[in-house]
């Protein structure tokens, strides 16, 4: 098996209410330990957590994600079954709608595209393939299929839905990425090689800025940034006619092992781009770039948030990107929030109670 292929992991998807002092939500999965299981956490605005239902998902071996749609109300997992399974949410109800079956080893991670598309999701595997998924009147129909890597796709993620079009990109062990985008009628690939030397972990969008008048979104330059087995974390930068550049914008160095997630928040109209990662070597890093003096304020700003002392997994940003989830090989999910004085705080963990 791929070395690169880290997902025998507990991961964390947040969400919050668009205003302080919202419910936020959390979706906990524990694949190690629990693999049919998946857990729904509630946040309450003083911070304390509490599990409100578990999902017997009826996989038959490790779920290695799980990802609620845009609205809330669909849950998609995925497994070392090698399925993909789609469930309707209803209040603490989850009923089974589809098992999608077409690929041929264990499916890492899936995405769910922005509503404005329809349905789409996509899913990537062990098996070299990404697979792009649309609901149809007919059930879910594979609309396109990207099988040009070498080794596994470890990592996808959907482009911010301003580029007007669905854009997603995929990280592999062969080292490179794809962006894979809907343009002209058709689906089309291009490549970043050799992004990461060893694999590549993780890739995540970055959100997009105010549109200058007389431009549409899908002519906005877009960024996005990977993590690898090199240690490194890389931005990369497409511009204004849709060239990706071949080296990156940006190189940086914090991490001694794997970078096993990265996580770029959402900007919200703030001038500050700010970047978590999560590695092997148990760091979690906050990076951050003021972009208030225009474009030469280019410096990445290192904050090393904790050393766990034990491999972490996943980062994710709440939809307003004022709470980090952090999840571990401790099997607990820890939520970490940012004070006015510029210190993070571990607010609230959650522990398997199966383990």
């Amino acid at each position: 098996p791929s070395q690169t292929s880290n997902h025998c992991s507990r991961h964390c998807h947040t969400r919050d209410a668009a205003s302080g002092g919202g419910v936020s939500h959390t979706l906990v999965s524990t694949p190690c330990l629990s693999p049919e299981l998946t857990t729904e956490v509630e946040t309450q605005p003083s911070a304390m957590v509490s599990v409100v239902a578990s999902v017997d998902t009826g996989h038959d071996d490790m779920i290695h994600d799980a990802q609620m749609d845009y609205y809330g109300k669909r849950l998609a997992t995925c497994s070392s079954d090698k399925l993909v399974k789609i469930f309707d949410v209803v209040g603490d109800t989850h009923t089974l709608t589809a098992e999608l079956r077409e690929h041929e080893g264990p499916v890492w991670q899936v995405a769910w595209a922005h509503p404005k598309f329809g349905n789409l999701l996509a899913s990537c595997s062990y098996d070299k393939k990404v697979i792009i998924w649309k609901e149809t009147a007919n059930g879910w129909e594979v609309v396109f299929l990207h099988r040009d890597h070498l080794s596994s796709v470890n990592a996808i993620s959907w482009a911010p839905h301003e580029y007007d079009r669905p854009i997603v990109a995929c990280g592999s062990s062969d080292g490179d990425i794809s962006v894979i985008q809907f343009k002209g009628d058709k689906w089309s690939v291009e490549t970043l090689s050799k992004a990461h030397v060893g694999g590549v972990t993780s890739v995540s969008w970055a959100p997009v800025g105010p549109c200058p008048p007389g431009q549409t979104g899908a002519s906005l330059p877009k960024k996005l940034v990977s993590g690898g087995c090199d240690n490194a974390i890389k931005i990369w930068r497409c511009d204004e006619r849709e060239v990706w550049a071949a080296a990156p914008e940006a190189v940086l160095s914090g991490h001694a092992n794997w970078v096993r997630d990265v996580s770029w928040a959402p900007s919200l109209g703030i001038t500050t781009h700010t970047i978590a990662s999560c590695s092997q070597d148990g760091l979690l890093i906050i990076w951050t770039q003021d972009r208030s003096g225009g474009p030469a304020s280019d410096k990445w700003e290192r904050k090393e948030l904790r050393q766990f002392g034990f491999p972490l997994w996943r980062v994710s940003w709440s939809v307003t990107g004022s709470i980090l989830a952090v999840s571990g090989a401790d099997n607990k999910v820890t939520l970490w929030k940012e004070s006015l004085e510029g210190d993070w705080q571990c607010v609230s963990e959650v522990e398997d109670t199966a383990s």
